[in-house]
């Protein structure tokens, strides 16, 4: 993802507009990432920061969100249905984030320094955050 700065600068800004042009000139099709770039002559790099600007931007204006499905590419306007699996997509992605995050750094700090005050708090805060997780993903 860019960086705030190029995520708020007025060239991501404009590559949004160009994007969201494009995206709404699809409609109710996606596209995909090498479509995107061809029909917005942009390259890669615009697209992207263009991407996380759009993203701010809808969030910010109450506009429809932008979504990304491996089947249809990028959307701006899906359907209920579609929306759902993607908010499931990213918060199962999220728990596997934690997750490893967890086994992989915070189990074997924790096994190092068991009476460590920050470990216990980590470990105790990453627990919950992990169950609720578990719980948007499986519901």
């Amino acid at each position: 993802m860019p960086r705030a700065s190029r995520r708020k600068g007025d060239a991501a800004r404009r590559h949004a507009d160009t994007i969201r042009f494009v995206l709404f000139e699809a409609r109710p099709a996606g596209l995909a990432m090498h479509q995107l770039i061809r029909a917005s002559g942009l390259s890669d790099s615009q697209v992207r920061s263009g991407l996380s600007a759009l993203r701010d931007e809808a969030a910010a204006k109450g506009w429809p969100p932008l979504i990304w499905t491996r089947t249809d590419g990028y959307q701006l306007d899906a359907e209920r249905a579609a929306l759902e699996s993607y908010e499931r997509a990213v918060v199962r992605e999220k728990l596997t984030q934690f997750r490893r995050f967890i086994t992989g750094t915070v189990t074997p700090h924790a096994a190092a320094h068991p009476n460590d005050k920050w470990v216990k708090h980590i470990v105790a805060q990453l627990n919950s955050i992990e169950s609720t997780l578990d719980l948007i993903a499986s519901a």
